[in-house]
């Protein structure tokens, strides 16, 4: 409910929102939650509750290009490790086990502040960490799935390597890797918001949260309606997604139908 929730606001915006969300209006600076400003408005003016609409639909976007990003090269890589073995999957995996090897938040910002600070390139930054999770994932499950009775079947009939891999081993490790994705989306949209607020991701007037309490955040004790609403935003989001990936995952693994 919570991410179709958010799906409506992205999709509807600018029918939502009230306001332009780069709309300064000088006379209105600072002005508590109201009728006619439903959670106030910041240091320049603008109606936060647009720009928390509005950056709902920068979070589905920040979801679906990271998320696509670190779900196509680490099932790519993983699949590789798993069906072919050795030499491939040593190297893949000690790749994966460098990237790992780094902790998260430093990782991002170390990748970011090598390609420049903007939106796109924490988008390939958060993608790229997201990759090692992905690529475990997949090769664990293709590791079972090439041993199945039906790939040894379609493998003695002399089916290649790519239509075993095509045909017979994808869609069977889809269930789980569409788990996966949808777990991340909740880790990108928190990825995406720090190094917004660290000042490394989305560039003003962007209405990205985390860049919303960058913004505001000398003005917190004197109108705190500013971190209020965007940190619920986020936390109603990550919630959301976190609930929609734990649904999904009693659904699609065969393994916990049966429990309960």
């Amino acid at each position: 409910m919570m991410v179709g929730l958010i799906l409506v606001l992205a999709v509807f915006a600018p029918l939502i929102a009230p306001y332009d969300p780069e709309r300064q209006l000088g006379d209105q600076i600072l002005v508590g939650p109201s009728w006619d400003h439903l959670f106030g408005t910041d240091n320049l003016g603008r109606d936060v509750f647009s720009r928390i609409i509005y950056g709902a639909r920068l979070s589905w976007f920040v979801g679906i290009t990271a998320v696509g990003i670190g779900a196509a090269a680490g099932v790519t890589m993983g699949v590789m490790a798993g069906y072919f073995g050795s030499v491939v999957d040593n190297t893949i995996m000690r790749l994966v086990d460098i990237i790992l090897a780094f902790p998260g938040l430093v990782f991002l910002i170390t990748l970011v502040g090598i390609l420049g600070a903007s939106l796109e390139n924490a988008l390939i930054a958060i993608g790229i960490g997201m990759t090692p999770s992905f690529a475990r994932v997949a090769r664990g499950q293709v590791l079972t799935v090439k041993e199945a009775e039906f790939v040894l079947a379609a493998r003695s009939l002399g089916a290649s390597d790519a239509r075993l891999i095509l045909r017979h081993i994808l869609p069977n490790i889809m269930a789980i890797v569409i788990v996966q994705i949808s777990l991340s989306f909740s880790l990108a949209i928190l990825a995406e918001t720090t190094l917004s607020f660290l000042g490394l991701g989305a560039q003003p007037p962007e209405p990205s949260w985390g860049a919303t309490l960058n913004l505001t955040r000398s003005y917190l004790e004197l109108a705190p309606w500013l971190g209020i609403f965007p940190g619920l935003a986020v936390m109603i989001s990550v919630l959301g997604f976190n609930q929609l990936g734990d649904g999904l995952r009693d659904v699609l693994d065969p393994r916990l139908r049966g429990q309960g």
